[in-house]
């Protein structure tokens, strides 16, 4: 009988619906006087708004790259949650 692992593919997913998740149940309850404190969280921003931008000019095409990390305190627990869903897998 052939035994098969956890996928770690697998995890990776769950993670990241963990995060999706939890930053959707974050910004549903920004507005709740009691919730608000879920959508709490930082902003780190690599690039964009013409600070430090990846630009690559090819002549008739240019591409600008940034990136935008939105960590709050919903999708950490959103990530909590699918770790712990998936070791119970």
């Amino acid at each position: 009988m052939a035994r098969y692992g956890k996928n770690s593919w697998a995890l990776m997913l769950m993670i990241l619906s963990g995060i999706v998740a939890g930053g959707f149940i974050g910004h549903l309850c920004k507005d709740l006087p009691y919730l608000s404190l879920l959508n709490y969280g930082k902003e780190f921003t690599i690039g964009g708004a013409g600070d430090g931008t990846l630009r690559i000019d090819l002549g008739i095409l240019i591409l600008d790259f940034a990136l935008t990390v939105k960590l709050t305190i919903s999708s950490i627990l959103g990530v909590i949650i699918s770790v712990l869903v998936y070791k119970r897998l």
